[in-house]
């Protein structure tokens, strides 16, 4: 079965939402063939019981057996779509699942895989929410080069392929324009509509900082040396196997003329620096037999062919 729209909603204890957003998902979308997919994420409130009392005929729901994060909600709303597109939104009403139209035409005026919210006049806290967003958004600009302006809008629409295959795990989504760069997909962002929340409390707060933290310094390493993870271990491992030996090779030269060197802490960082040399380049390749373990096993290969033009 193939339709033109998937909606994948992750929910958490968003029970007062429930019935509001589906009366304005239909006004939304009532000219659009959807479907409209909600992954209950371990609720403990009565959201379940609401999504099964007021869901539409199209809608389905994917109820997971703990909380287990946003990014695999998200994940597990996307394997279950059927659309040619699919669009992900939060259940708390502060995404407009009426910008979804204008989207979906975005994306296909200006021939895109990905089109993404950004949102305008955001309706929340300055200091808790916005001037930390603000901040985290410029460091993920710079340090990954992909220049999107609002990378916690959770409100985007994909062409199918490229959703299917974003590979999410752990807290990703914060990163999904990187993992779209990744992909090769061509992708731009809109103004989108942003409300209050009116029910229920948010689920992030300043704590997420150090979370966001970890994951960007994992995305830098998967974006640049996922499939050459020698060339990362490699020139460490050797820019500090050269300096240890450098400084061993100078206390040898001291020792011949007739210095003391046993107890020069320089010794010790000279023989430290040599051990840690050799550890990073037999890190570099033991990450390479990982890498090419994982493609052969599965069969998979380091490219996605997006066409072929003529006869093979």
């Amino acid at each position: 079965m193939t339709i033109k729209l998937s909606v994948v909603i992750p929910v958490m204890n968003e029970e007062k939402s429930i019935k509001p957003l589906f009366d304005a998902l239909a006004a939304a979308l009532g000219s659009v063939d959807h479907e409209i997919i909600l992954v209950d994420d371990g609720s403990t409130d009565g959201t379940v019981a609401e999504i099964e009392a007021f869901a539409p005929p199209n809608a389905r729901l994917v109820v997971l057996n703990k909380n287990y994060g946003q990014t695999t909600a998200m994940a597990a709303g996307i394997d279950s779509a059927h659309g040619e597109l699919i669009a992900t939104l939060d259940g708390d009403l502060q995404n407009d699942p009426g910008d979804i139209p204008m989207m979906m035409s975005y994306l296909y005026d200006h021939d895109l895989d990905v089109i993404a919210g950004r949102r305008a006049n955001r309706k929340d806290g300055m200091v808790l929410r916005k001037i930390p967003s603000a901040i985290a958004n410029a460091i993920i600009r710079n340090i990954t080069g992909v220049h999107i302006h609002d990378y916690g809008c959770t409100l985007k629409i994909f062409k199918k392929d490229v959703a299917k295959n974003l590979g999410l795990y752990g807290e990703l989504h914060r990163f999904i324009p990187v993992l779209v760069q990744l992909y090769g997909a061509k992708m731009e962002e809109v103004d989108v509509r942003h409300h209050p929340r009116q029910f229920g409390e948010s689920k992030y707060g300043i704590g997420r900082t150090f979370k966001v933290l970890s994951d960007l310094l994992f995305m830098v390493f998967f974006q640049k040396y996922s499939q050459k993870p020698m060339h990362l271990f490699g020139t460490l491992g050797f820019s500090t196997l050269f300096l240890g030996l450098a400084i061993n090779l100078y206390l040898v030269a001291l020792k011949i003329l007739g210095h003391e060197i046993g107890g020069r802490p320089l010794l010790t960082l000279g023989v430290i620096l040599t051990f840690i040399g050799i550890q990073l380049i037999t890190t570099g390749f033991i990450a390479e037999f990982i890498m090419r373990t994982y493609y052969e096993s599965q069969n998979k290969k380091p490219y996605i062919i997006k066409k072929i033009v003529g006869k093979d």
